[in-house]
């Protein structure tokens, strides 16, 4: 969703900020949040996708570290900043000149990073190569939404109930695709020549394809993962309980027997694995 990865930049921005407070004079937190946004804005190369945003928040690393490093750069240079106790003299010759054409080295830019940069750089390194070999701890982000309640520095306050609310649509995509599950028991009437577990099962396929919030394989796995179990499920099923000897009219009969069934367990798989990659998103 675009509003969501705007607002994790907004966010971002906004923990700088407020982080500069006691540290740089107005002016200069001013000229430091517009730099940073712009640096940001560069980075992220007109991404709208939140989970490619988050991952370049990562490489900025900690918002107060940053701010730290925005302090010793003016200090460096001879400019008062609201930190010293005693101003030099000539402090508004040094607040006119207090901004800078440079904006300071993000984590990939070399050179030694601080502390805080580089634990945040290491966390999203190690959260980049789990998701490239398909590795880490398996369903972290669903263990970090179940401890927020305990513990909101888990997941820095987010719990499944955020989750809704920043997801609306998505979050009704999946409940449409759990309500096509359920109604495959029900013998309803069939809409022109398609049942309505099918209708229902396409209105929250093409809303999960739709949206912004998962990755396209993502996607493709929660809507095809139903139509999996539902023909090869089928098949394999079907198959084994009719055996080799029975003829094709019986294999179809126990083909429609089980395919419902094992509908209802593809949709389920796909519905969990959307669940957590929603999770997951930041």
């Amino acid at each position: 969703m675009i509003e969501r990865a705007d607002q994790l930049v907004l966010n971002y921005v906004s923990k700088a900020a407020d982080a500069a407070h006691g540290v740089l004079r107005a002016d200069q937190r001013l000229d430091f949040a517009k730099r940073l946004r712009a640096r940001i804005e560069v980075e992220r190369h007109g991404s709208q996708n939140a989970r490619e945003v988050a991952k370049v928040l990562a490489r900025f690393g900690d918002p107060v570290a940053l701010v730290e490093r925005e302090a010793h750069r003016l200090a460096d240079a001879g400019v008062a900043t609201k930190r010293d106790a005693a101003p030099a003299a000539g402090a508004d010759t040094q607040r006119a000149t207090g901004s800078t054409l440079h904006f300071p080295a993000i984590a990939d830019d070399g050179g030694p990073p601080p502390p805080g940069v580089r634990a945040y750089r290491k966390i999203a390194q190690e959260r980049l190569e789990g998701e490239g070999r398909g590795r880490g701890l398996p369903f972290a982000g669903l263990r970090r939404a179940a401890m927020s309640s305990a513990n909101p520095m888990a997941t820095g306050g987010r719990d499944a109930r955020t989750i809704v609310k920043e997801h609306p649509r998505d979050t009704a995509a999946i409940v449409i695709l759990v309500v096509a599950a359920l109604l495959v028991p029900f013998e309803l009437p069939a809409l022109a020549i398609f049942q309505v577990p099918l209708v229902v099962w396409a209105v929250g396929a093409v809303m999960v394809l739709s949206s912004t919030s998962w990755s396209l394989r993502d996607r493709i796995l929660g809507v095809g993962a139903p139509l999996l179990g539902y023909s090869v499920g089928g098949v394999l099923i079907g198959g084994l309980r009719v055996g080799v000897e029975a003829g094709v009219q019986a294999f179809v009969t126990q083909f429609f027997d089980v395919s419902g069934t094992m509908f209802m367990i593809g949709t389920g798989v796909g519905v969990v694995w959307l669940a957590y990659r929603l999770l997951d998103v930041t």
